[in-house]
């Protein structure tokens, strides 16, 4: 029944963790996990649960689609760009 494919999320963690000077580290302990899954959210590797990625997101302050999106983020300097 249905299909069993999981979706692969892009994100934005690594961006907004070089702007803020955030480490994996502290971003880690800011949500509850340990710092390598940090890094293999932001590779990609690893299927986080909407709670986690909520709490990702309402750390910096940003609603989810801002930080996750099913398909790959634009360059930001498009949308600099367009303006």
């Amino acid at each position: 029944m249905g299909n069993n494919k999981e979706i692969e999320f892009h994100n934005r963690l690594k961006l907004l963790r070089a702007e803020r000077s955030i480490s994996r580290k502290q971003l880690a302990e800011a949500v509850g996990v340990h710092p390598q899954t940090i890094g293999y959210i932001e590779r990609r590797q690893y299927n986080l649960s909407l709670a986690l990625a909520m709490r990702l997101a309402s750390y910096f302050g940003l609603t989810l689609d801002a930080v996750f999106s099913p398909k790959p983020f634009e360059p930001l300097a498009n949308d600099v760009l367009t303006r």
